[in-house]
């Protein structure tokens, strides 16, 4: 189940980050008409996207840190000498971080968004919020030649 679970989380992340790409270009582009807060558009449904990408990368990833990796478990039981190494604490504590604020921020503006007053505060809140979480993303996905580096592709 490990192995499973693992391939659909990493292969998940680049739907994740077309998402997040797809979602601040969108909100970047988006030129509603004045008083035209509440008409669904493209940049909500990128966004909609983006968030079940995210929930679904969350609860891999939580399923994966809790229960199902034998790599965390060894890096939870020595936690204290799992800091000294760069690899083990990317998957201890940077990469749930980065994780974790990316989905954060996207719920956040989200909901910020469908408070604003304005079209034009809708839009800024949903460019700031989608493009900070997708950087999110991007520092917290173990790329290749990082010290916790991964395929980009799992089989």
């Amino acid at each position: 189940m490990y192995t499973t679970v693992l391939i659909i989380h990493s292969w998940l992340r680049w739907f994740a980050l077309v998402t997040g790409v797809g979602a601040t270009f969108a909100a970047m582009t988006w030129r509603p008409a004045p008083g035209d807060v509440s008409r669904v558009s493209r940049v909500d449904l990128w966004g909609l996207f983006l968030i079940i990408a995210l929930d679904i990368q969350m609860l891999l990833g939580l399923m994966l840190y809790l229960v199902l990796s034998p790599n965390m478990k060894e890096i939870l039981a020595h936690f204290a000498d799992s800091m000294k190494d760069p690899a083990t604490r990317f998957w201890a504590v940077e990469h749930v971080t980065a994780m974790f604020a990316a989905v954060a921020v996207a719920h956040i503006g989200r909901v910020l968004a469908r408070k604003a007053a304005t079209p034009a505060a809708k839009r800024n809140r949903l460019i700031a919020c989608f493009a900070v979480a997708t950087v999110l993303m991007l520092i917290g996905i173990p790329w290749p030649g990082r010290p916790a580096g991964r395929a980009l592709f799992h089989f």
